[in-house]
């Protein structure tokens, strides 16, 4: 059955596929994708921006998003606020293109594929598959040099976004063994802070306490990363266990 205009195709590729795809100023649908904004966030895009914009976490997670509950797991899904206007515009999109472009999200980085990661039950290694999207508005697909899977991530900076991403994934694996319940108000905000507000999160550390339980770490972070590791190993091991 083909799709219908408005909803996007979607082509599994092999670790060889090719696709020929341009994107920039030359193109008409130049910015088209930066509308409509539905952008979920993963920590570490809300780590880079808010580091690119010169706020704390904290600051950020207070005026650049918006938070709602997942349905499907319960927990608060972190997405970016759009700009003024009807057609709901990504707030950093530019004439010239993204205002940001050093430190986009990772999703932003991936387009025109999508990548589906998960751990193996086994042997705990990530697995991950790419995608192909085409969808009604772009008309860079069939154009420009032809790119593997491999060569796009390598080209869009995407390796440390993607080893950054999988880490988030032993938390939403933690959520999953407890259900798709909500949480409860204490225990969204130690995941929005463990998750999304290292900055806040280290502060408490920082007084010799972690919170509601845990170990502390050995030494304060050397990078911002390495806080960001902290808190999202700290929800995975211990916020979904508290009572």
């Amino acid at each position: 059955m083909q799709n219908d205009e408005s909803e996007p195709s979607v082509y599994a590729l092999g670790p060889d596929d090719a696709f020929p795809f341009t994107c920039g100023p030359e193109n008409v649908c130049f910015n088209a994708c930066c509308r409509s904004l539905s952008q979920a966030l993963s920590p570490y895009d809300a780590l880079r921006l808010s580091r690119r914009l010169g706020i704390s976490t904290g600051e950020f997670l207070a005026s650049r998003v918006l938070i709602v509950i997942g349905p499907e797991t319960g927990l608060p899904v972190v997405t970016l606020a759009p700009g003024p206007g009807d057609d709901q515009p990504c707030p950093f999109v530019t004439a010239e293109g993204c205002g940001v472009y050093q430190d986009r999200p990772g999703s932003c980085r991936t387009y025109p594929l999508a990548r589906a990661a998960g751990r193996d039950k086994t042997t705990g290694q990530v697995r991950e598959k790419y995608y192909l999207v085409r969808e009604a508005h772009c008309q860079g697909h069939g154009a420009g040099r032809r790119w593997t899977a491999r060569e796009w991530v390598e080209s869009q900076g995407l390796s440390v976004y993607n080893e950054m991403n999988d880490l988030f994934l032993p938390v939403l694996g933690a959520k999953k063994k407890t259900g798709n319940a909500r949480l409860s108000q204490e225990k969204a905000r130690l995941f929005l802070m463990s998750c999304y507000d290292p900055d806040a999160f280290y502060g408490v550390l920082a007084r010799g306490k972690a919170p509601a339980g845990g170990k502390l770490p050995d030494r304060p972070p050397a990078t911002d990363e390495d806080a960001l590791r902290f808190g999202l190993a700290w929800a995975a091991e211990v916020l979904f266990t508290l009572p």
